[in-house]
């Protein structure tokens, strides 16, 4: 058989002559795949799906129920392995709608060795998803379906799903153009619809952005640009970043000021894991800012004040995310319109594991609601 990613562009090949008809015959299957391919609200289960299904195609004589060499049979195999070097970097490349990390690291699936047959409980939500997954294994192993034929029909469901998404996208960005000739959301309009788009669940990635597009809109006049942000679920001792968002001074890549986005109240144990990054990196950061959805304790704001001395110049504070994107957009005024496209562009740029298709709908149609209102007015 070929090689895995030969496997998956085989597959994607054939997933794309047939978008309009299922690979499936049997009707119980077929319902089964479109199931575990389009839960939103597990995305693991199809990633778990396609790694049992290019191992087996990969190896015939493996069991595609055995994704775990700790089952110590010549049949089992790593399933996480397939799954992260190849399942990983295939959905990526075609922007599929799977989690961007493994399945074999969820609650459900981690820490396990047992071959996972049909009835197995593996306490996962929701049960049908991972009941669903258990049956097609078992379809597969008992011959009464081809791995490929599931590995196809699963990669066109995909396809067909990132499309439509796609779709739903630019059907609402087409209709705020509509209103372009209008007049232009005020400061105030800007900051009320971040902020109740902030209040939906699924947004901790939007500060980051927020942040991040402040400064890409002011490029110019600030003199001084972002890094490349790394992703959502990176973390800074695998990337080696001293916050979420680094700024440095344009034609320098040395970070100056750096950014750390908090959901919660900052505490001052969140502050001194700050310093002690920031002794291990030997960088020559002056401005460390923690930006908060939650209220700023006081104590807490006064205790990072205090340390400006203490580590030789290193100013560190707590900003509140509201009120730091009003500060900017008073400031720079006549760049609110930029900002506001800046960051929707980010947005929509960003994978579905950081920003979900419904969060990224929310924002177009907040956005409209408002814009209507204005015209309206």
């Amino acid at each position: 058989m070929g090689e895995p990613r030969e496997i998956l562009n085989a597959a994607f090949r054939r997933a794309l002559s047939n978008l309009g008809q299922s690979l499936v015959a049997d009707e119980e299957m077929r319902n089964r795949v479109d199931y575990v391919a389009r839960n939103l609200k597990n995305r693991a289960g199809v990633r778990l799906l396609m790694a049992c299904l290019v191992a087996k195609i990969h190896r015939p004589e493996l069991d595609v129920r055995k994704p775990y060499t700790e089952i110590g049979t010549p049949d089992a195999f790593s399933g996480r392995t397939y799954d992260e070097r190849y399942i990983a970097a295939f959905i990526n490349e075609h922007n599929l709608p799977c989690n961007s990390t493994t399945a074999f690291l969820t609650p459900a699936l981690r820490n396990r060795n047992v071959m996972l047959i049909k009835d197995l409980n593996l306490l996962g939500k929701p049960p049908q998803l991972y009941e669903s997954v258990l049956n097609l294994l078992d379809d597969v192993a008992n011959n009464k379906v081809s791995a490929e034929a599931i590995l196809a029909e699963t990669i066109r469901l995909l396809i067909t799903d990132r499309n439509q998404r796609q779709q739903r996208i630019e059907a609402l960005v087409k209709e705020l153009k509509t209103t372009e000739d209008a007049l232009p959301l005020s400061s105030e309009d800007i900051v009320n619809l971040i902020e109740k788009h902030l209040s939906l669940k699924g947004t901790s990635r939007l500060p980051v952005l927020l942040v991040a597009a402040a400064y890409q809109a002011a490029q110019e006049y600030l003199r001084e640009k972002v890094l490349k942000l790394q992703s959502h679920n990176a973390a800074d001792r695998q990337t080696g970043a001293i916050g979420d968002v680094e700024i440095t001074i344009l034609g320098d890549n040395q970070v100056l000021t750096s950014y750390e986005m908090k959901s919660k109240r900052v505490t001052k144990d969140d502050i001194d894991r700050a310093l002690q990054k920031l002794a291990n990196s030997g960088s020559l950061v002056n401005n460390y800012i923690f930006i908060t959805t939650d209220v700023i304790d006081e104590e807490v704001q006064k205790y990072a004040i205090s340390l400006y001395h203490e580590t030789g110049g290193i100013e560190l504070v707590i900003l509140d995310c509201i009120g730091f994107l009003r500060h900017f957009l008073h400031l720079f005024h006549r760049l609110r319109s930029s900002f506001l496209e800046t960051y929707q562009a980010l947005i929509l740029a960003e994978p579905q594991s950081a920003v979900s298709q419904p969060v990224k709908e929310a924002f177009l149609a907040m956005r409209q609601t408002a814009e209507a209102g204005v015209e309206e007015g």
